[in-house]
């Protein structure tokens, strides 16, 4: 299934199919994981995706099915537990945030694998599986639904993604004003505890819904990774929704690109891919990145500079020295400036309109001396 004799890209159904689910399963990771970010809650995805795994074998337990609905009903239950866990430790006064989550995820993930290997050892329900996931497998597992017959996960994945787009799309502004300001959201009657854990039960579904298609690392990666680089890129809501989808798919899709071209584990390789793209969009943001603030910072330095320099220049204005003071030699000497530093800030200067400069002698323009008094009436 890997199409490695095949060109590149040449796919095959199967192929598509794995693509489309990959796409599907990222976007709907992409948009809770939003929220999650912005609240500073990403080590919950994390808690979540692991902890759920008991909710799920306790369901299965009392249904014996795993296709019944009533392992993502049990899954959303134990999200809701789990963060309702961390809360309340939180709430001792005695813990930090990651501390509690430290202390009560390990403890609900490793009662469901015990559980898993105690009594579910016969069961499609390993360990492995429900960490690592292969999306592979997802084209042999079909259902047909309305004339169509395709992947179960797809169906599935489908319908979690509708539910994140019309819980964003029906409290888009709950969420927004709760997430920004969670006391103006409770004196408007917004019920930000409310929101805060129907937005972790949807985290809990889409986790779940993911879970047999890719396994929880996946979904962790999915979640984090695309709406942070779009923290990156944005300071806009809407924007950073739509571009945490958009890393999220470009992740998915180049991550299986990169599996097939490597013939490794195509759940690994996304989550890889989506680590290089917030890496690329940590380096090329145009505001946040550090490229940007690499050039801010130089751009600062020239600019305190050319200030510096006016300043200077006002100060001697009228001296009896004002000629060996004010004159571009005199810069290195008394400003401790190298040379070629020096002719820069002069000729930064000269562009901004604040100095003029008669050789080697240097004059304030009006803008210029109106500059250094600011300064200096703001010293």
């Amino acid at each position: 299934m890997s199409g490695l004799s095949l060109p590149l890209l040449a796919l095959t159904q199967p192929q598509l199919e794995i693509i489309a689910v990959a796409v599907v399963v990222s976007a709907a990771c992409a948009l809770s994981g939003v929220f999650l970010v912005l609240r500073r809650l990403a080590l919950v995805s994390d808690a979540i995706s692991h902890s759920i795994l008991l909710g799920i074998v306790l369901a299965f337990f009392l249904t014996h099915d795993l296709a019944s609905p009533l392992l993502m009903i049990a899954a959303a239950a134990t999200g809701l537990a789990t963060v309702w866990l961390i809360e309340l430790l939180n709430r001792t006064g005695r813990f930090k945030s990651d501390t509690s989550i430290g202390l009560v995820f390990p403890v609900l993930f490793s009662i469901g694998v015990i559980l898993i290997s105690r009594y579910a050892g016969n069961v499609h329900l390993d360990v492995d599986a429900v960490l690592v996931g292969e999306i592979a497998y997802a084209p042999l597992d079909r259902l047909s639904l309305l004339g169509l017959d395709l992947p179960k996960a797809l169906w599935v994945m489908g319908g979690v993604l509708a539910l994140n787009v019309a819980f964003i799309a029906l409290f888009f502004k709950e969420l927004k004003l709760s997430t920004f300001d969670a006391g103006l959201a409770a004196a408007l009657g917004f019920a930000p505890a409310l929101l805060h854990y129907a937005l972790v039960a949807v985290v809990s579904v889409t986790a779940v819904g993911a879970f047999d298609a890719v396994g929880s690392i996946l979904v962790v990666a999915l979640m984090i990774a695309p709406p942070a680089t779009a923290f990156l890129l944005t300071n806009r809501l809407v924007l950073m929704i739509v571009y945490s989808v958009g890393a999220a798919v470009l992740s998915s899709v180049g991550g299986y690109f990169l599996a097939r071209f490597m013939d490794t584990n195509i759940a690994g390789a996304m989550a890889a891919m989506g680590g290089v793209v917030f890496v690329l969009a940590l380096i090329f943001a145009p505001d946040r990145g550090l490229l940007a603030q690499l050039l801010r910072h130089r751009r600062q330095r020239w600019d305190f500079a050319a200030r510096l320099l006016a300043v200077h220049l006002l100060q001697h204005e009228g001296d009896a020295d004002a000629q060996y003071e004010c004159s571009l030699p005199h810069l290195h000497e008394h400003l401790r400036w190298t040379a070629d530093f020096a002719r820069g800030v002069v000729q930064l200067a000269q562009r901004q309109g604040l100095v003029v400069c008669g050789g080697e002698q240097l004059q304030l323009t009006e803008p210029g001396r109106r500059l250094a008094n600011t300064v200096l009436g703001q010293s």
